[in-house]
C-alpha cells in the first residue's frame, strides 16, 4: 500500500491534533478500565470459589460476539463512521460496568457482562484503529500509529497499577471497590468519546468506494501469515492478563506484585512504542517483526519456569518491550498492505481473527490449566509466538 521512508521523513506537519487529542485520551481511558474490569473479574471468579476453568469460559465470553460481528463493523467504519463506533462502544462499556458494579454475583453474571464488555470494546478498538489512520497523513501515519499504541500502553499500565494499589498485600484484591472505579472510568470514557470529531457528511459520501472482497485481502502476499501472527500476539497478551493472577496464587505472589508486574509490562511496551517509528525505518519491517516475535517467545518460555520474583520482573519487562513492538506491527503492517479505502475492513478482519483466537484459545487454555497449571499455557504461547513470528516475517513482501 505504501512505501517505507527513512527516519528523516518522519514528519508531524500532517497530523490532525484536534482529532488526535480526544482520540488518544479516549484510548487511555478505555484500555485502563478494560484492564481493571478484566483483572477484577478474575479475582471475583476466585472470590466466588469457581473452578479455574471458569476463567477460560469468561474470557471466551468477552470475545464471542466480536468474532462474528467485527467484519460488518469494519465495512460500516469504511463508510466514515469511526467516531460513531467509539460513541457506541463507550455506551456499551458503560452499561457493562454498571452491571459489574451492581450484579456480578455468580459465574453466569460475570460471563454475560463480559460478553457485553467485549462487544463494546470491539466498537472502540475498531474506531480507534481507523482514527489512527485518519489522524495522520501519508508522511506521519506510522508516527500516529505509534502515538496510538503509546496511549494504549499508558492505559494498560494504569489499569493494573490501580488494581495493585488497591489490592495491596491481599491475595485477592477488593473486587467491589475496583468495579466501582471501573464504572467511574466508564462514565469519563463516555464523556470523552463524544468529543471525538466525526467525518463531515460530505467527506463520508466522497470517500465511498466499492468494497474490497474478503477473499482478495486474504490472497494478498503475507496477509494470512500476518493475521495468524496477530491472533497469537493478541491472544498471548490477553491470556497473560487473565492467568497472571492465577499464577500468583500458585506461586504465593500477592496481588500488589501481580498488579506491578502487569504495570511493568505495560510501561516497557510504552517505552518500546515511543521509538517504534524510528526502529521500523532504521531496521525494516520484516527484521523488526522477526526479532520482536522471537524475543516475546523466549520471554514467555522463561516465565513458565519457577523464577524468583526479581527475575519475573526482569522477564516481564523484556516481554513488554518485545510485545510492545510486535503488537504495534500487527496494526501497522495491515495498514501498510491493505488498499486505502479498505483499511477499516482489513483492520476488523484482523480483529475477527483476534476474537476467534480469544474464543478458542482461552477455552483450550482453561483445559490446559486444569491439567498442567498456568506454566503449561505459558510454554504453549512461547512456541506459538516463535512459529507465527517466523512465518509472518518470511511471508511479507520484501518491500514491506
Amino acid at each position: 500500500m505504501k512505501l517505507e521512508r527513512g527516519a528523516d521523513a518522519v514528519a508531524k506537519g500532517d497530523i490532525d491534533h484536534r482529532l488526535l487529542i480526544p482520540f488518544l485520551l479516549h484510548s487511555v481511558l478505555v484500555q485502563a478500565l478494560i484492564l481493571v474490569i478484566r483483572i477484577t473479574t478474575s479475582y471475583r471468579t476466585i472470590e466466588l470459589d469457581l473452578p479455574l476453568l471458569w476463567l477460560g469460559i469468561i474470557a471466551t465470553g468477552f470475545a464471542i460476539i466480536p468474532a462474528f460481528t467485527a467484519l460488518p463493523v469494519g465495512r460500516w467504519i469504511d463508510r466514515g463512521n469511526d467516531a460513531q463506533a467509539c460513541w457506541l462502544g463507550a455506551a456499551l462499556i458503560l452499561g457493562s460496568c454498571i452491571g459489574f458494579w451492581g450484579w456480578s454475583r455468580s459465574g453466569l453474571h460475570l460471563l454475560l457482562l463480559s460478553v457485553l464488555l467485549g462487544f463494546g470494546h470491539m466498537f472502540c478498538m475498531a474506531g480507534h484503529q481507523m482514527l489512527a489512520v485518519r489522524g495522520g497523513g501519508p508522511r506521519s501515519r506510522e508516527t500516529v500509529i505509534g502515538y496510538y499504541m503509546v496511549a494504549a500502553s499508558v492505559g494498560q499500565g494504569l489499569g493494573p497499577l490501580v488494581v495493585g494499589w488497591l489490592g495491596g498485600s491481599a491475595a485477592v484484591a477488593p473486587t467491589q471497590e475496583l468495579f466501582a472505579i471501573g464504572l467511574v472510568a466508564a462514565i469519563a470514557s463516555m464523556a470523552v468519546a463524544l468529543l471525538i470529531r466525526p467525518l463531515p457528511p460530505r467527506a463520508r459520501r466522497s470517500g465511498l468506494a466499492k468494497p474490497v472482497p474478503i477473499g482478495e485481502l486474504l490472497r494478498m502476499r503475507g496477509f494470512p501469515a500476518l493475521l495468524v501472527s496477530s491472533v497469537v500476539t493478541i491472544t498471548a497478551l490477553d491470556l497473560l492478563v487473565i492467568y497472571l493472577p492465577a499464577l500468583g496464587t500458585e506461586r504465593q505472589i500477592d496481588s500488589n506484585n501481580i498488579g506491578l508486574l502487569l504495570t511493568a509490562r505495560s510501561v516497557a511496551a510504552l517505552v518500546a512504542r515511543t521509538f517504534y517509528s524510528r526502529m521500523i525505518f532504521a531496521i525494516g519491517r520484516n527484521a523488526l517483526t522477526l526479532a520482536s516475535m522471537l524475543a516475546s517467545a523466549v520471554a514467555f518460555l522463561l516465565l513458565a519456569l519457577p523464577l524468583a520474583l526479581p527475575w519475573m520482573y526482569a522477564v516481564v519487562i523484556a516481554l513488554g518491550l518485545a510485545m510492545g513492538i510486535a503488537s504495534t506491527l500487527t496494526i501497522s503492517s495491515v495498514v501498510h498492505l491493505a488498499p486505502s479505502h479498505a483499511c477499516g475492513t482489513a483492520l476488523t478482519l484482523r480483529m475477527t481473527g483476534n476474537r476467534i483466537g480469544q474464543v478458542v484459545f482461552p477455552a483450550l487454555a482453561g483445559l490446559l490449566a486444569a491439567a498442567t497449571g498456568v506454566a503449561g499455557i505459558l510454554l504453549a504461547l512461547g512456541v506459538g509466538l516463535a512459529t507465527s513470528g517466523m512465518a509472518a516475517a518470511l511471508r511479507q513482501p520484501s518491500s514491506a
